[in-house]
């Protein structure tokens, strides 16, 4: 799991963090829910760490953005791939 960002209302009242989970759909939906489990205890720990009247709700969210990069770069490897096999059948003929 990596923390990949986080967004804050100007009004300090709502968190979104984006959290990148790598592993099947099971372990993601785990992942998650114990992210949701500890979200009011992190809500707390973070009004007294920076002694805030009004802690944020944190809400998580997934962000699939090097799931996507990794099937980008499969995706590029197999076309270079197959234009090595083009090419080495036109040095046969």
């Amino acid at each position: 799991m990596t923390v990949t960002g986080a967004e804050v209302s100007p009004d300090l009242r709502h968190a979104r963090v984006y959290v990148s989970v790598l592993g099947s759909d099971t372990e993601k939906q785990a992942t998650f829910d114990g992210l949701d489990s500890v979200a009011l205890h992190l809500r707390s720990r973070v009004a007294r760490q920076l002694q805030l009247r009004v802690a944020p709700e944190i809400q998580f969210k997934e962000d699939d953005t090097i799931a996507r990069a990794a099937r980008i770069e499969s995706l590029l490897a197999d076309v270079k791939k197959q234009d090595a096999a083009v090419a080495r059948g036109r040095k046969d003929d």
